[in-house]
């Protein structure tokens, strides 16, 4: 239990370092999805910020399922309390206290879980969101956590944010592509109306703060590596380039508190392949890594996930991003220490 712990409130310290927080001192903030690895460590930072900067904010973390033990921990600070339930549900949102800050990410960043859930995806993208603008104060700010995916079927990486994706809607993966790109025309209709509202394009978060049911690729290949093994369903030719979550999370605040355009891409810089991940993870934990002889097609995956990040670096100046390598050791040191947890239970 330590190492889950101590790992985000490492990454939480390091956040506290660089944003100006002062101006959540006394305000109310919502956090949807806070089970979610954006969730946790947005929690662990405001957990951290009550703990050394004497900041006192209120803060609900409204999630859908069940917090484990160490996410318990991050919401053990005053004035923070845990809200259960599914924000699809309209009596369920209109029960919340309106807040000053309110950061919407809950939604299914699994494509295996978003593509079972094709309903659910749109809802929590789109009336969950205009239901959510309801609770957000007068002067308020709102952030809404968008994706990557919106750039599905453009080529010629890296995709800025002035570009838009030429998927149909008949996409495998519509349901997600489409909910947030309606999300972002809620949120740019409100900022229409002086409401401080922007948009992040997350592009493959990854580290601390995963549920051990998460089955995006790279952590797929920590659980399987760690049972002896990582075996890939394709050659993993596709290119990739990873951010890891506590370099989102500190642009993610930055664009909340401080950011002045509507839409902004949140991604890394560490440039590689699935191949290269695998073998990296194999490497680190000392397993072999076999590909098929045939590849199988995986449900439209992008071939290549690139985002400019200029904006970011500009504006907020952004520039030591956290290596792929240390990304890797901290996300693996993690993920042991969480599946150690659940076999001592």
């Amino acid at each position: 239990m330590n190492d889950l712990i101590e790992i985000i409130a490492e990454d939480a310290q390091r956040i506290l370092q660089k944003i100006d927080f002062r101006e959540l001192h006394k305000k109310k903030i919502l956090i949807t999805g806070a089970s979610g690895i954006i969730g946790v460590n947005i929690l662990a930072c405001l957990r951290e910020l009550t703990a050394t900067q004497a900041c006192d904010v209120s803060v609900t973390a409204v999630m859908q399922s069940a917090p484990l033990p160490y996410l318990q921990e991050f919401c053990n600070f005053s004035n923070c309390s845990i809200v259960r339930g599914d924000i699809t549900d309209v009596q369920f949102c209109r029960r919340f206290s309106e807040a000053d800050y309110i950061i919407h990410a809950a939604g299914y960043g699994q494509p295996g879980r978003f593509m079972q859930n094709p309903v659910k995806t749109l809802q929590l993208n789109t009336s969950s969101t205009l239901l959510l603008f309801e609770k957000l104060l007068p002067g308020g700010k709102f952030l809404f956590i968008s994706t990557s995916e919106l750039y599905s079927g453009l080529s010629h990486p890296p995709f800025t944010e002035q570009q838009i994706g030429t998927t149909n809607t008949t996409h495998p993966r519509a349901c997600y592509i489409e909910g947030k790109r309606c999300g972002e025309a809620i949120v740019n209709a409100f900022r229409e109306q002086g409401v401080k509202a922007k948009s992040a394009r997350l592009a493959l978060a990854y580290g601390p703060g995963t549920r051990p049911d998460d089955m995006r690729v790279l952590n797929s290949f920590i659980q399987r590596a760690l049972q002896g093994k990582i075996t890939l369903l394709d050659h993993g030719e596709a290119k990739r380039t990873y951010c890891y979550v506590a370099d989102a999370v500190e642009m993610m605040w930055d664009i909340l508190l401080y950011g002045k355009d509507p839409i902004y891409n949140v991604g890394g810089n560490s440039r590689t392949t699935v191949k290269e991940v695998a073998k990296k993870i194999g490497a680190c934990l000392q397993v072999p890594v076999e590909f098929p002889e045939t590849s199988r097609t995986l449900k439209e995956a992008p071939d290549d996930v690139y985002l400019d990040m200029s904006k970011i670096k500009d504006e907020f100046r952004k520039t030591d991003f956290v290596q792929l390598d240390e990304g890797l050791a901290r996300t693996i040191r993690w993920q042991k220490a969480l599946y150690q947890s659940l076999e001592t239970k």
